[in-house]
């Protein structure tokens, strides 16, 4: 697994922001956790280090309902400039929305690996970070 791994948890809601960095501390591997309050904050990041990719996140969780820039609207920026990101970044979104038009259209966007519905559980992270692991996405 990589030495030093990025995630970037992308949610305005800071009781879930702490909880999956809780659960994601006890995952055994080396990581750097990285918490975002809007789409936004997120992007300008990105922007940021894309000239140093070994501080640009490996994988994203996404939430689609923010302030300033949703989820769909990060994308839609992140489709941009994707290009310019020197490594590959994993995206899931990770909402409350069961609403069938939002999950349409996550899956039609093909840089979102995948949807998954809040809350996420500590089993349901190890799952993602052992695929990733197992396929050598990370």
């Amino acid at each position: 697994m990589n030495s030093n791994l990025n995630i970037c948890i992308v949610d305005d809601d800071e009781v879930y922001q702490f909880t999956v960095a809780k659960a994601l501390e006890t995952i055994n591997f080396n990581k750097n956790i990285l918490a975002f309050y809007d789409g936004e904050e997120a992007f300008n990041y990105l922007i940021e280090n894309l000239d140093n990719s070994s501080q640009l996140p490996d994988v994203i969780l996404l939430d689609i309902n923010m302030p300033i820039m949703d989820g769909f609207q990060f994308m839609e920026e992140y489709v941009k400039i994707k290009p310019k990101v020197g490594k590959r970044i994993t995206i899931y979104m990770v909402s409350s929305s069961v609403d069938p038009y939002d999950l349409e259209k996550a899956k039609s966007i093909s840089d979102i690996s995948d949807y998954i519905i809040k809350p996420i559980k500590r089993g349901e992270l190890t799952a993602i970070f052992k695929k990733l692991n197992d396929n050598g996405n990370i």
